[in-house]
């Protein structure tokens, strides 16, 4: 797998498959990224589970917090990694450990590890490096596009009405003719 881009399919399969992600690394504090991203992919429904050793025991948007994975009772999905490079390794060899093991190893952005990737992929997991799954789904949703930034994904498909507040559309690729192409290599959605 090149590591360097991922094709949007390759993003939004692993994005629809999960369902349980455990976040290495969270803050309690809601300015920070790993606050924000948690909150955001929790409101999406997915379920959220907060890993932080100087935390464990408190709450997080709800959730009580693990000192490791291992201390975690149910099966994980994905392991995002908010923790620098040089931690990654560590992490990913306890979530080979588990059982049953994640499908995913996400490392957020600016984190880069090739040895852990490696020994991920061996282990026949999907890994996705310097890449934030809150920053992924508000891109192939086109959310992220009502603030103002340009994502590259057009799309005339209404939000599907989730009930009152904030509609969300879904990362589910569009079909049709009105779709925009999707491709990150694709020059002509650029």
């Amino acid at each position: 797998m090149d590591h360097d881009t991922y094709p949007d399919s390759y993003i939004r399969g692993i994005l629809n498959a999960v369902k349980t992600i455990a976040v290495v690394g969270i803050s309690p504090k809601d300015n920070r990224p790993s606050y924000f991203a948690f909150k955001y992919l929790q409101e999406r429904g997915y379920r959220m589970i907060p890993v932080n050793p100087g935390q464990a025991g408190r709450k997080i948007m709800g959730q009580t917090v693990y000192a490791k994975l291992a201390d975690i009772t149910e099966s994980i999905d994905m392991v995002d990694i908010f923790r620098s490079s040089e931690h990654a390794l560590p992490i990913v060899q306890e979530a080979l450990a588990l059982s049953p093991r994640p499908q995913v190893i996400w490392m957020q952005l600016s984190v880069r590890n090739d040895e852990a990737a490696r020994l991920a992929e061996e282990a026949g997991l999907k890994v996705v490096m310097n890449r934030c799954p809150k920053i992924e789904y508000g891109r192939l949703s086109s959310e992220i596009s009502w603030i103002g930034v340009n994502s590259r994904t057009l799309s005339s498909k209404r939000a599907v009405p989730l009930g009152k507040g904030v509609q969300r559309l879904s990362i589910e690729e569009r079909a049709g003719p009105t779709a925009a192409p999707t491709g990150n290599n694709d020059k002509s959605s650029r």
